[in-house]
């Protein structure tokens, strides 16, 4: 398949937006495989914050970053990504070249805890005022249930309506799948 699956597609949109040194978020820590990414694409001297309501998604990704030996790069709240304005150090404020949301519920936990559109779009207003110029916020929406349909269709308006001086918005979405496949919107502050 010569079309990029979502999350290549999702990979190759970070490659593009986080070099070494840069500051970036994983605004849905989960099992940690985006943080690890993230944090080898930042580099040493780059910094990943990251945030997730569930301990067990912090433990799991703590230790992946520690098996790697890069946890030092990496700083993940026990916290909503709603209050990420808050906990972002403001010197790195206006040094934010990408974010990722996987929205939804964690793999392999409890399906009652999922992401909420009110927070996910209030963090992403908070992204796009810390971020930097062309900084992109990726969010891999995934919808197959209930919660996962009332987010996405909250989220697609919000999306619609952000005013094309303020970001460019891109839907990225295979169209002719079965079963609530995910897809990407990326917005990219201008």
């Amino acid at each position: 398949m010569k079309l990029d699956r979502i999350l290549p597609f999702a990979k190759k949109l970070l490659e593009n937006a986080v070099t070494s040194g840069d500051v970036a978020v994983d605004a849905t820590v989960g099992n940690g495989h985006d943080t690890l990414f993230i944090a080898n694409l930042v580099g040493p001297s780059g910094k990943v914050y990251g945030f997730d309501v569930q301990e067990d998604a912090i433990r799991t990704s703590t230790e992946r970053l520690q098996q790697h030996g890069i946890k030092e790069r990496v700083t993940i709240f026990h916290a909503g990504h709603e209050v990420l304005s808050e906990l972002i150090p403001v010197e790195h404020h206006g040094k934010i070249t990408a974010a990722i949301f996987n929205l939804g519920y964690l793999p392999g936990s409890d399906k009652s805890i999922v992401t909420k559109p009110e927070t996910t779009i209030s963090s992403i207003e908070q992204l796009l005022t810390i971020m930097a110029p062309e900084g992109i916020i990726i969010l891999v929406i995934y919808h197959g249930h209930e919660e996962g349909a009332i987010e996405r269709e909250a989220l697609l308006r919000y999306c619609k309506e952000i005013d094309q001086k303020r970001a460019h918005v891109l839907q990225y979405r295979f169209m002719n799948q079965q079963n609530n496949p995910p897809f990407i919107v990326a917005i990219e502050k201008r």
